[in-house]
């Protein structure tokens, strides 16, 4: 059993490096939407001819400002969907550990009864513990990827119709990543790594 819940532990400290990768990702998200939310604002302004001043006398200057922003945009919206297909690809790995510490209790000589399973050796976690927590970590972030996805793709939308308000709201689930409790997701970390805090 203490084995097996070393196994699982390698498993956590692989789910510690895609959160790690998770929040740098994170970061990178944000910078993306917040530049192509800054070009969205100005589509109305850029296409307003009133708002060139005295540079209305060079011939399609309007046309020419418009279609750089939008190659911009276009740019960064690409730069988006593939940063959603890293998170996407977190996702999947954490997918992937959760099966495989399916497959530790299954897969054994042994079949481990209910009673088994919620043994504690001293201040380790129990295995139900362990699967438990693995499986919370996938389900809160695809559930967040999932929120992303939506989120990138109503950006899209708002590009023929911005609206200053919808894009700060966008931008704000964002960043409060909803469904990804901070407390809670390292609350499993501790119970998972107990021996080693104390």
């Amino acid at each position: 059993m203490e084995g097996m819940v070393k196994k699982y532990q390698q498993k956590f400290r692989k789910v510690r490096d895609e959160t790690k990768r998770w929040d740098e990702l994170q970061s990178r998200l944000l910078s993306q939407f917040r530049n192509a939310s800054s070009i969205i604002e100005r589509l109305q302004s850029i296409q307003n001819s009133k708002n060139y001043g005295t540079l209305k006398c060079i011939d399609g200057i309007g046309d020419a400002v418009l279609r750089k922003q939008m190659e911009s945009l276009e740019t960064i919206l690409l730069s988006l969907k593939k940063t959603l297909k890293e998170f996407h690809g977190i996702v999947l790995s954490l997918e992937k550990i959760v099966r495989d510490g399916r497959q530790l209790v299954k897969g054994g000589s042994v079949k481990l009864t209910m009673k088994q399973l919620q043994q504690r050796i001293g201040v380790k976690p129990s295995l139900a513990d362990c699967l438990d927590g693995l499986s919370l970590l996938h389900e809160m972030h695809q559930s967040e990827y999932l929120l992303k996805s939506s989120v990138v793709s109503a950006l899209s939308t708002l590009t023929l119709k911005p609206s200053a308000s919808d894009l700060g709201a966008l931008h704000q689930l964002l960043v409060d990543q909803p469904n990804i409790p901070k407390e809670e997701v390292q609350f499993i970390f501790d119970i998972v790594f107990a021996e080693e805090i104390c």
